[in-house]
């Protein structure tokens, strides 16, 4: 699960599974510790000074332009309504502070000491006494319950389903609040709530939370607001009296003393204008752009700085999304059908550059990715559904489909007409189009985009798909349209991104249950309701070890695959990133992120 970026919206957006290292012994009382960590050993000891992959000695000062596409129209991240802006995240502090050079651990910031059972019924937190809102009230324990409170049932519909399985919350002594979880044992859930955003019951508690707003909100983080030009840039100022800035998780980090995103319309006008020195970082999505588009003056002259730096992050998946919820799309058939006329091979060779891999896992890049066959472990937890599951999934290693990149797709084709017709679709009538029945109404769809570079992309699947009889639109609408329609399940196809972590967990429910695909604004926009994936994003989150953990990914990765609720897109291991040389980095880059919070100006 991608670490707490929470669905704040900030820029972070991935969530994470994780849970407390080194258990105490069978009877023994647990001890308050420094960390958390997920199966795996801290790193850090409890007097470490700060992350390897910082530098202690950055000089602070400077401005680090961003650019964001689209438009915001609120400053309230936690809600449904309305769209926030880039960097929401740097003004509101979390108990605790993930590690990006380990799989997942954490480490205490306005929790200075944790403390949880070996029964993990339970977890609590010590508060920093120093732990001040940006206006010099503490953070005391009644801003964490009452934080707790508002997130399950004002907050966006994702925190009823992350924080699904804390009970309580209740203050146990002095600066201590212990959460209460219950359900079946869930490992992740002492991180989860490390990584929870506090905020100020004195500042909130008046507010309608379920509103937008362009009221700054108070905040505790390094950064606060310092300017709002609705729609078109927000500007924050780093906190000169930050009550966190010598903490070891926070040294080397929050360098710059302004970080500003100005918004822009279109992504082709935003490279333009890094390229005139508007803004001093990107990173870089498009395989086109990376190839030819930095190329001018700045670049050859050495005042723009290409680099591809590798990561070890799974890249989870990315791909044409169906909307199962729409009667066309929901036999599994007629969605394989449409997977097989994307040619992935003729796009990479001649939109890419040559630049992507093929995804074929929503764990990729990671082992949690299932292949070949299933093991005797996935078997043991797949099998007692055979009568449900489909046949394939245990006798043929999910591949997407592949063709020679000549553009002839011929073969594709017939295998889609074979599936189209044992689903119940021909091509017939006098415009020879594609009827479920003879005489019945002809199928179409729209493909719905908020990012006009995918058009390219998309229009030539959309040839391929008129060859078998099937009209296909390509629509792109503006940010907050494509937010609206996307929260309401008012597509046919888009294209979806699913990230992952190296330990999935809670964010799963939100991905993929039957209760999500229920609820307006979920992650699980593919519609998926299907009794097998409930009980193994269940089994996912009650994982006790890694392997178990890895088992049960595997067999819900192999479930996903064979149900072809997306059509796989591509993916890369590596930040792209292009910046203006007046920027430096650490010589390390951690294992499991960009940490672009630790970067300078020179």
């Amino acid at each position: 699960m991608p670490a707490l970026q929470l669905h704040f919206r900030f820029a972070l957006l991935v969530a994470l599974t994780l849970f407390l290292a080194a258990p105490a012994s069978s009877g023994a009382e647990p001890a308050w510790r420094h960390g958390l960590a997920l199966h795996y050993d801290l790193k850090y000891p409890p007097n470490f000074t700060h992350f390897d992959y910082v530098n202690p000695d950055a000089p602070k000062g400077g401005e680090l332009r961003l650019a964001g596409i689209g438009t915001f129209d609120s400053l309230n991240p936690f809600i449904l309504r309305g769209t926030p802006p880039l960097g929401m995240g740097m003004i509101f502090e979390t108990l605790t502070e993930r590690s990006q050079d380990e799989p997942f651990s954490e480490y205490g910031l306005i929790a200075e000491s944790m403390l949880i059972p070996e029964d993990h019924s339970w977890v609590a937190f010590t508060l920093r006494e120093e732990a001040r809102f940006h206006d010099g009230s503490p953070i005391t324990v009644q801003d964490v319950i009452f934080t707790l409170e508002l997130l399950q049932t004002k907050g966006h519909p994702f925190y009823r389903a992350y924080y699904a399985n804390v009970v309580s919350a209740e203050e146990i002594g002095p600066r201590q609040v212990r959460f209460s979880f219950g359900g079946t044992v869930n490992r992740e859930l002492p991180l989860i709530i490390g990584q929870m955003p506090v905020l100020s019951k004195a500042y909130w508690q008046d507010q309608d939370f379920e509103r937008t707003t362009l009221d700054i909100p108070l905040g505790s983080g390094p950064y606060r607001i310092a300017r709002v030009e609705p729609g078109r840039s927000i500007t924050y100022q780093r906190v000169e009296d930050y009550w966190a800035a010598d903490l070891p998780v926070n040294r080397g980090r929050h360098n710059f003393d302004v970080m500003r995103y100005d918004y822009y319309r279109d992504v082709n006008v935003a490279l333009e204008a890094f390229k005139a020195g508007q803004y001093g970082f990107r990173q870089e999505n498009v395989a086109r752009n990376w190839a030819t588009g930095y190329d001018g003056p700045a670049l050859r002259q050495g005042r723009i700085v290409m680099a591809e730096i590798p990561h070890e992050l799974p890249t989870g998946m990315q791909g044409f999304a169906f909307n199962t919820r729409r009667p066309m799309f929901r036999d599994p058939l007629v969605r394989q059908a449409l997977a097989e006329v994307f040619d992935f091979e003729w796009s990479n060779a001649n939109l890419f550059h040559g630049a992507y891999t093929r995804t074929a896992s929503y764990f990729s890049n990671s082992e949690l990715a299932s292949s070949g066959l299933p093991s005797p472990e996935e078997l043991a937890l797949l099998e007692p559904h055979g009568d449900i599951l489909p046949e394939s999934l245990f006798t043929t290693e999910f591949q997407p489909p592949v063709t020679d990149g000549s553009g002839n797709i011929r073969e594709n084709l017939r295998r889609a007409l074979v599936l189209l017709e044992q689903a119940g679709w021909t091509i017939s009538g006098r415009d020879r189009k594609l009827r479920y029945t003879s005489g019945g109404e002809a199928l179409e769809f729209e493909i719905l985009l908020n990012d006009s570079v995918f058009e390219r992309v998309c229009l030539p699947y959309a040839r391929n798909l008129e060859r078998l009889g099937i009209t296909v639109r390509v629509r792109t609408v503006d940010a907050t349209q494509y937010q609206n329609r996307m929260n309401d399940f008012d597509f046919d196809m888009t294209v979806g991104l699913f990230p992952q972590s190296l330990s999935p967990g809670n964010e799963q429910r939100d991905f993929w249950t039957s209760e999500a695909a229920a609820t307006p604004g979920s992650r699980n926009i593919t519609g998926v309701r299907d009794p097998v994936v409930d009980e193994l994003v269940d089994l996912v989150i009650a994982a006790p070890d890694r392997d178990s953990l890895v088992t049960r990914a595997r067999a819900l990765d192999r479930v996903l695959l064979h149900g072809h609720y997306v059509i796989p897109h591509w993916h890369s291991r590596e930040f792209r990133v292009a910046y203006w040389d007046k920027f430096a980095r650490p010589e390390i880059n951690p294992r499991y992120g960009l940490a672009l919070d630790a970067w300078w100006e020179k």
